[in-house]
C-alpha cells in the first residue's frame, strides 16, 4: 500500500501544486502517492498559476494538468502525511482535524530544512523571481521528505 502525502497552501495554485510536482519527481509513484489542496476555495477546478507552471517546466516538472481542490476533513482519513506551506494554513487545516492523531499528521513543509525561512512565502502577488525562490525552498524540503519516505 502506498504512503499518501498531501501538500497544502491557500489557493492550491502556486505553492502546493509545485510541492506536489516536485515531490512526485523524487519518489517512486508505485509506493508514494502525492496530491495537493488549498484551504481556500478561490480557484476550484483551475490549473496552477501560469508562473508556477513556468518555473516547474524550467526544472522539467510538469504541473499543468493538476486541478485546484479544497482541503476537507476527509483528507485526514485519506492521507498519511500532510505538509502545509505556512502557519495560517496549519491553523486552517488542524481546525478540521477530528482528533490529536490526525493533527499529528500535519507539519510545516520547511520544518525539516536548515533555513532562515520557516514558512514558504506566497508568491501570488510577487514577480517571477518570487516563484523561483519558492521553487528552491520547496525543492530543498522535498529532498528531505523524499529521503525519509524512502527509508520507511
Amino acid at each position: 500500500m502506498a504512503i499518501k502525502v498531501l501538500m497544502v497552501c491557500l489557493g492550491n495554485i502556486c505553492r502546493s501544486p509545485l510541492a506536489e510536482g516536485i515531490l512526485q519527481s523524487k519518489v517512486n509513484s508505485d509506493t508514494i502517492y502525492v496530491d495537493s489542496a488549498g484551504t481556500g476555495s478561490y480557484h476550484l477546478g483551475n490549473t496552477p498559476d501560469r508562473r508556477s507552471i513556468a518555473v516547474g517546466r524550467k526544472y522539467n516538472i510538469d504541473i499543468s494538468k493538476q486541478r485546484c481542490r479544497k482541503f476537507t476533513a476527509q483528507d485526514f482519513k485519506d492521507f498519511d502525511l500532510i505538509y502545509v506551506m505556512d502557519r495560517s494554513n496549519y491553523k486552517n487545516v488542524i481546525a478540521l482535524a477530528p482528533n490529536d492523531d490526525e493533527i499529528a499528521k500535519v507539519n510545516l513543509l520547511l520544518d525539516g530544512i536548515d533555513s532562515e525561512w520557516k514558512e514558504v512565502p506566497d508568491p501570488y502577488y510577487d514577480v517571477e523571481e518570487g516563484f523561483e525562490h519558492v521553487f528552491h525552498l520547496i525543492d530543498e524540503a522535498c529532498n528531505g521528505i523524499a529521503k525519509k519516505l524512502k527509508a520507511k
